[in-house]
């Protein structure tokens, strides 16, 4: 009997370290996409910039097809891809000569621009982005392969409207903002 219980104590802590082991992961990739070297910003983003003790100054945007926010007194500000430690020097840099001495900007991601999916999926079109995307979540999202899908040959297309590229995509590539990921159909 207490060796049963043992047993059951070892698994029930075995499983309670593998949660915990999952969560950490899942919090490390969700600030893959947000964190200030990697995810750039983008049109259809949408942000909280705030301006430290300005409240004027502070709101939520949305990035622009140019890549612009029109912001309280300086007006359009380029942020389209900078990191979002880019755009708030870029912001601080526009608020400083003129309005505030040492202005402290912090800006935060609040929705991501969605990505497409085209092709031999069940249902094609754009979707909302979500921290941690594989290409497998993609096509799930999309309802699935459909049966004339040449899984094998999935192709995904990165980059701003300035510079896209086309590579390669396997089930676990990641997905990020504005992507583009083409499902071909197989020939029999």
């Amino acid at each position: 009997m207490r060796t049963a219980r043992r047993l059951l104590h070892r698994r029930h802590m075995a499983a309670v370290w593998l949660v915990w082991m999952c969560i950490g992961a899942l919090l490390s990739g969700r600030a893959d996409a947000a964190t200030a070297g990697g995810y750039r910003l983008g049109p259809q983003d949408e942000i909280v910039l705030t301006v430290f003790g300005q409240e004027d100054l502070s709101g939520s945007f949305v990035v622009d097809g140019e890549g612009r926010v029109a912001l309280p007194l300086v007006g359009d500000v380029e942020i389209g891809g900078m990191t979002i430690r880019q755009a708030e020097a870029a912001v601080a840099d526009e608020l400083r000569p003129d309005y505030l001495r040492n202005p402290r900007v912090s800006i935060q991601v609040t929705n991501y621009r969605p990505f497409y999916i085209l092709g031999e999926v069940k249902e094609p079109g754009s979707y909302p982005y979500v921290d941690g995307m594989t290409v497998v979540q993609a096509v799930a999202l999309a309802g699935g392969y459909t049966y004339r899908a040449r899984q094998d040959d999935v192709m995904i297309v990165r980059g701003g409207a300035r510079a896209r590229t086309k590579e390669q995509a396997r089930q676990e590539t990641r997905v990020l903002p504005g992507d583009i990921i083409e499902v071909p159909e197989r020939f029999f």
